[in-house]
Order: structure tokens, then sequence, then C-alpha cells
């Protein structure tokens, strides 16, 4: 098939997420019709912004790590990354807060020697061993988190087998840390990132120490004005190589015929047909709400339900006419950390002693907040709606313990005083916003759901459909996401034989 006969085909992307506009504006840029169908008003997802009288803030990730992946994607989209985006490394990365230690992460690597030894003396070594160790481990695994796994074969293919040694199988993230690092609180600092995951590091598997290592490889970006800035961004290139974005247009189901995706069906009962489809929503609730009754058997309601996930997230976004001497990104940490993970993850209820993350961005980006003033991201891991925990009477009392915490732990004695904008999330809100339980990470990255067996981008029970996003492989996270989409659109492409070039070699 050529260029031009691939014109031919229609390919229906539902959401305009990360991974929806990814797998679109490759697609585009090979030829294809493509058309998005979005319920929500502006493109994005959970990497949307949210606009409050001046203030500015992203909804969801405000970390950007593996740039890389973002910088191949525009560049396969036959576009320049930096004509359409400003991305900022951040140096040092982010501020970690213990009660009495505080340790700023570099990608410099005498730099971070020289805190090491200051703060935590005798682990130097540890570090190198750290970086050389997990390095390999990168090398090795990122093969891996490239594939489609449409079969058991794939799974065990020469890159896995060549990895497998290096997975820690059965080991946590804290045990692998352990293996270079003697303090608990050094070991935490490497640890932390198993939120990004929405999971404990006493339960996230080992192999994930490669979260800490690309930070520290590749830095932290932020971009400018917001990473909602990326999505828009995509949806800008998608424009530019003809693809129709439907804002305010639900899907009320795919259309089923002969075990195939033929389609879409529109709210309103227009049924729009299409070659291929390409599903960019939450997976628990796509599976439940997207698909007829009775049509799927691996994932029918009751599987999908008995599923692993991660937790939720409690979130204020604060518009401040004021500007705190914060760190971009800081993260705090409970005086018992283990102890606020387990209320989490397995007493499922509201520790007393919080972890928090703040996100102080109007020190590197003054155009989230009018001059003068702030734009403040913050994030508690709570529980996912698989709790008992009523929200609609928590809420507020939850807010003030936050705020407390903000007065107290973040030097922001005067923040009541501030305030002129707020925002709050709870996990009911996730939830109404079509996630299930409220799992705002999605699927738990647990071993037997990962890889192989986690839903994969080509979807198993139907054919001409694909799944995108942080439910699916490659997991939850940007970068991950995005490579789903390429992932979906790598296979799209050779299913229709029309020619690409892609960064992604397992595909």
């Amino acid at each position: 098939m050529t260029k031009d006969q691939s014109k031919k085909k229609n390919s229906h992307i539902v959401g305009a997420g990360p991974g929806g506009l990814t797998a679109a504006m490759l697609l585009a840029r090979r030829g294809f019709k493509v058309r998005i169908f979005e319920k929500a008003a502006q493109v994005g997802g959970r990497n949307a912004a949210i606009i409050r009288n001046g203030y500015k803030f992203d909804t969801g990730p405000t970390f950007l790590m593996m740039k890389f992946i973002l910088d191949e994607v525009f560049e396969e989209a036959d576009r320049n990354i930096n004509h359409y985006l400003k991305p900022v490394k951040l140096e040092p990365m982010y501020r970690l807060q213990f009660k009495g230690t505080r340790l700023e992460p570099t990608t410099e690597r005498e730099a971070m020697l020289q805190q090491i030894d200051g703060i935590f003396p005798g682990n130097r070594d540890g570090y190198d061993r750290f970086m050389a160790a997990e390095e390999r481990r990168f090398e090795l695994m990122y093969p891996c988190l490239q594939k489609n796994y449409a079969s058991f074969s794939e799974y065990f293919s020469r890159d896995f087998i060549k990895a497998l040694p290096n997975l820690s199988l059965g080991r946590s993230l804290i045990g692998v840390l352990g293996n270079y690092f003697k303090d608990e609180k050094l070991k935490l600092s490497f640890t932390f990132q198993s939120k990004y995951l929405g999971m404990s590091p006493w339960d996230c598997p080992g192999a994930f120490a490669i979260l800490p290592y690309v930070e520290h490889a590749f830095g932290v970006y932020h971009t400018m004005g917001g990473l909602s800035e990326i999505s828009d961004a995509m949806a800008e290139v998608c424009r530019e190589h003809g693809v129709e974005i439907h804002l305010n247009t639900p899907v009320k189901q795919l259309v089923i015929e002969n075990k195939k995706v033929s389609g879409v069906e529109l709210d309103n009962g227009e049924q729009i047909l299409a070659d291929e489809t390409v599903l960019n929503a939450d997976f628990g609730y796509a599976m439940k709400n997207l698909f007829p009754p009775g049509t799927l058997k691996k994932y029918s309601p009751e599987k999908v339900d008995s599923k692993k996930y991660s937790c939720s997230t409690f979130m204020l976004h604060l518009g401040l006419d004021k500007i705190y001497d914060l760190p971009h990104h800081t993260v705090f940490f409970a005086e018992d950390y283990k102890g606020n993970i387990q209320d989490i993850f397995e007493n499922k209820v509201l520790s007393e002693d919080l972890s928090f993350y703040v996100r102080n961005a109007s020190v590197t980006d003054s155009t989230l907040a009018p001059e003068g003033h702030s734009s403040v991201y913050v994030l508690v891991p709570v529980p996912n709606q698989q709790s008992e925990i009523d929200w609609g009477n928590k809420k507020n009392a939850f807010r003030d313990r936050v705020i407390k915490a903000l007065i107290e732990r973040a030097e922001m004695s005067d923040l009541e005083d501030h305030i002129r904008e707020e925002i709050i999330f709870t996990p009911q809100t996730w939830q109404d916003m079509n996630i299930q339980y409220g799992a705002t990470f999605n699927l738990a990255h647990s071993f037997m759901q990962m890889l192989y067996f986690r839903p994969r981008n080509k979807f198993e029970e139907l054919d001409n459909c694909y799944l995108v996003g942080g439910g699916t492989h490659p997991g939850s996270g940007l970068p991950t996401i995005y490579e789903s989409g390429r992932i979906a659109a790598n296979l799209i492409s050779k299913q229709h034989s029309v020619p690409f070039e892609s960064k992604n070699q397992q595909i």
C-alpha cells in the first residue's frame, strides 16, 4: 500500500489524552485520515490545564522525565519540539525534605556526591554503584518496554531473556536500594518515584529502580506554561497534519461487528465507522462502559474490578498573591514514612502523619500567574475509592490539615492570608471524571500487571482496536504513555503496510 492509498484508511481516536494525541500525530503524518473524539472542551485529558482568573494549573503530571521519548515522537511526526515548546531542565531536580534532613538531587555527579558526603557520610560509593548497575538494567529493560507483547513468544524474546537476571524478581524497590545505600533516608530518596506508579516502595517491583536512575541520568524538565502545553502542542501538530479534533463530543460506546471494532457511536446516537479505533480512556472505565454489555470476557466488569489499582490523590490548586521561597518541586516525607505508606495501601485510612508534594513552579515560570503571584500545586497520596472514606464529609477537614502541614513544614506561615483561588480534587473527584476507583495512576504495576500481563496496545479481545494510556503497556507516567501511543501507531501502520521510520525498533 502506498502512502496515498493509506489516506483511504480511517483511524478514530477516542480521547485526546497524551497517548491518543501521540498516536494521532504519528498516524496522520503517515497519511491516515484521523479523527479524535474528546468529551471535554479541551485536549489533554489528565494532562490538561485549569485557568482561573489569571492562574494556570496543571491537573495531572508535573514532572517530565525521559524527555528524549517526547523529542523522538515530535521528530517522527516531522516536527521539531523546540518550535512548539520551551523545555527547561531543572537543577537541582527537586528538594526532598525529611524531618531534620534536606537533600537536593542533581544530575551533576560531583555536586551529588558532595551532598551525600555531607548528609549521609559513608554512602558515596553506593551512588556510583547505583548509577552503573541501573544504567545496565535500563539498557536491558528499555527494549522490553517498547515491545507490543501480542503473543507469549514475544514475552520470552531474546531481549526479555537477557533482561531477566536484572529484573530483581521477588525483590521490592526498597530492597534493591539497600544494595547501594545504608542510610534509610537516602534509600527513601531513591524510592519516592514509586509514587509515580501509585505504589508503595515496599511493594513496587525492584526493577523500577530504573526510575530514579533515568532522572539522575537524563534530568527532570518543566515546559514553560506548564506540562499541559505538551498536549496543546501535540494537538497543533495533529491539526497541521489534517487531524479532525472533535471536542465536546463524548463517545457512548464502540460499534462491534463480527468481533471487530468498526467505529464509534456518539452520545447523540450517530455512528461513525473507521478501519481502526484507538481507545485512550481510563482502562477500567473503558472496559466497563464503552463496550456493549456482555461483549468482553477477559476484561468483564467483574475481572476488571478484581485487578490491583494504584492509590489516589488529594490535590489542592492554590492561586496566591505571593511567591514563596520554595523550589520548583519539593517532596515532604512523613516522619513515619512506612506507617504513612501502610495507611494508604493496606489500612486504607487517612494518616495523621502526611507525606505530600508541592510544585511551586512560579519560581521558574512567570506565565502561570499574574505578576508577583504564584500558582501552587499540592498533591497528597491517599487511598483510592476501594476505601470507606466519605470524601463528602472529609474533604474540608482534610483540606485544613493539608494547609496546616504547608504552614508548618513548607514554611508558608502566612499562607491563609494569600490564597486568592483554590481548587480541590479528591478521590471522588477523580472517580466522577470516569477514573476507576479514583485510582489516579491507573492499574498498579505489580509483576503480574506488567509487560505481557498488562493490557496490551493491540486489544486482545477484539480486532481493529488498540489501547493507549496509563492503564496499558508500558504503564503510567507521561513518557510511557507517549510510548503506548507510538506502539499503537506503529502496529496500525504495519497492519496496513504503510512504511514508517521510528526510533522504536521493536515494532
